[in-house]
């Protein structure tokens, strides 16, 4: 059998480029006693990928050069001598990037069976669901008295965060780069959406949008958007850190908002945080997240490439603006 792998070929300096990859066939061997072979159905592309092509103190190892990527994806078993993954099971896994794989099924785990489309465990009741979800009511400690900023309000995690948001009561302002992202975010009903890349002043287009001060700033981008947010927080507001897309990219340190005394002036809680440690609440959140997509009150955007041949361009997508919702390869 052979496997079709995206492998790093350089690391990219400034925005990737389809220069920094390429594809490899392997042959991959027969199976041994408690293997099972997997065949990718769906696979994920994710900002955070980027982080990982470069050579960094971080919370999880640099990719290598000549080495097959990874990431998260769905399969179907294919062949099977572990019988706790049959033929036909449907399995989660982090071996993305590739076609099929061979796995001793520690790095399986079974698809539950709540009836939902597959992709859907790896968008809104995934990682970025699950990532949405912790931000607000674990790190921010959500109140449906709360006013919410959102930035990237129209990406994966962002659409989650302001339609549970919007659930809890709160009232919920989101921030997006176009005018069709912005119809997409007014029809999970919340309050207001911003496109910044309109405003010549984003503090107070956000004042405008939030006159009482937001008390929640959901933070996905940095850069001018957390300074927007600092200007307008409330006192004792809270800012859980998911990540600074703007700066993913940059050739050189950024500067740093120039505001940041606010901070202590209105007695501000920064949290950063990262997803894994938090996947022992995945069990609640699935149960939760799960029923209220089945009632209709969640809704999953998402946008489709398709084939392994176009991951690259779908992970490049992910800087230029392309995806509304969860960007998804479909294999």
């Amino acid at each position: 059998m052979n496997s079709q792998q995206i492998h790093l070929a350089s690391r990219p300096t400034g925005m990737p480029s389809q220069a920094n990859f390429k594809t490899v066939d392997v042959t991959l061997p027969a199976l041994q006693e408690g293997e099972v072979l997997v065949k990718n159905t769906w696979m994920s592309v994710d900002p955070y990928m980027r982080g990982r092509m470069i050579v960094s103190d971080s919370y999880i190892p640099p990719f290598q050069i000549d080495e097959v990527l990874e990431g998260g994806a769905i399969g179907e078993v294919i062949e099977s001598m572990n019988a706790q993954f049959p033929v036909g099971a449907k399995v989660s896994n982090i071996s993305g990037w590739r076609t099929t794989f061979i796995s001793d099924g520690s790095d399986l785990t079974l698809l539950p069976a709540v009836g939902l489309p597959d992709q859907h465990f790896l968008g809104v009741i995934g990682m970025p669901g699950l990532t949405g979800w912790v931000g607000l009511f674990k790190v921010a400690q959500l109140k449906p008295t709360d006013t919410v900023f959102v930035s990237a309000a129209s990406g994966a995690v962002g659409s989650v965060v302001c339609q549970i948001a919007k659930l809890h009561g709160c009232k919920v302002i989101g921030s997006v780069g176009s005018d069709e992202k912005a119809d997409m975010v007014k029809a999970m009903g919340v309050d207001a959406v911003i496109n910044y890349k309109k405003v010549d002043d984003l503090t107070q287009a956000l004042r405008d949008a939030a006159p009482e001060g937001i008390d929640v700033y959901f933070e996905n981008v940095g850069g001018a958007h957390l300074e927007a947010a600092l200007n307008v927080m409330n006192p004792y507001g809270r800012i859980p850190v998911c990540g600074m897309i703007a700066d993913y990219n940059a050739e050189t340190p950024q500067p740093g908002p120039s505001n940041l005394l606010l901070i202590n002036t209105k007695k501000l809680t920064l949290q950063g945080y990262i997803v894994m440690d938090y996947w022992d609440q995945y069990g609640e959140f699935v149960e939760q997240m799960g029923q209220w997509l089945k009632e209709g009150k969640v809704t999953s955007e998402e946008t489709v490439y398709h084939g392994l041949d176009q991951a690259v361009d779908a992970f490049i997508g992910l800087f230029e603006g392309k995806n509304k919702g969860k960007m998804l390869v479909k294999i």
